[in-house]
């Protein structure tokens, strides 16, 4: 039995089918993306509450999503992420959001090559030429239930059998993203 349903890998949660989703979406845009923020919505309240945005995003009445994820504007180019979540406030229609971000990681036995002295524009620099460096996309998010999960892909296995998916697998986005929900 496959685990494909119409492009998107069944999950066993809404939200993990959500973050599947956008990861797939994202793949389709290719690599060397800007980050993307998503509000994401009941699908059943966005039907019934407006029918002519469900009807713009696809959305019938035989749709089994259980959220459905809203692309937001573009993110402002030059201000860090973390600043940028800060200034987010969501409304209550909004029972999660989620993050789809590129970054380059090291793998754990290079940390102790890290050089010390290094500033956050140095040490961006120093890892983007280190030769075990991993090209990796993180789609995170959360409910404001406080459920969370996080899809992963590397750009060297870029495949849908290939996305790793868990809930605490990048905690300070998650957390940031977490924090757009506070009162």
């Amino acid at each position: 039995m496959s685990n494909v349903s119409s492009g998107t890998p069944m999950a066993a949660s809404p939200l993990t089918r959500a973050v599947l989703e956008i990861d797939e979406y994202a793949s389709g845009l290719g690599w060397d993306q800007p980050a993307r923020l998503f509000a994401l919505v009941d699908t059943d309240q966005l039907r019934a509450q407006e029918p002519g945005l469900a009807d713009q995003l696809g959305i019938d009445n035989e749709a089994d999503a259980t959220l459905t994820p809203v692309e937001q504007d573009e993110l402002p180019s030059g201000t860090p992420l973390d600043e940028f979540l800060a200034t987010i406030a969501w409304p209550d229609a909004v029972v999660g959001c989620a993050l789809t971000v590129e970054r380059l990681l090291l793998p754990p036995s290079a940390e102790a090559s890290v050089p010390d002295e290094l500033d956050g524009e140095q040490l961006a620099a120093w890892v983007a030429e280190h030769p075990e460096r991993q090209e990796v996309r993180m789609t995170v998010a959360v409910l404001r239930d406080g459920a969370r999960e996080t899809a992963l892909r590397l750009r060297e296995k870029d495949s849908p059998t290939e996305v790793l998916t868990g809930s605490d697998l990048v905690p300070g986005l998650a957390e940031a993203l977490a924090a757009t929900f506070s009162e």
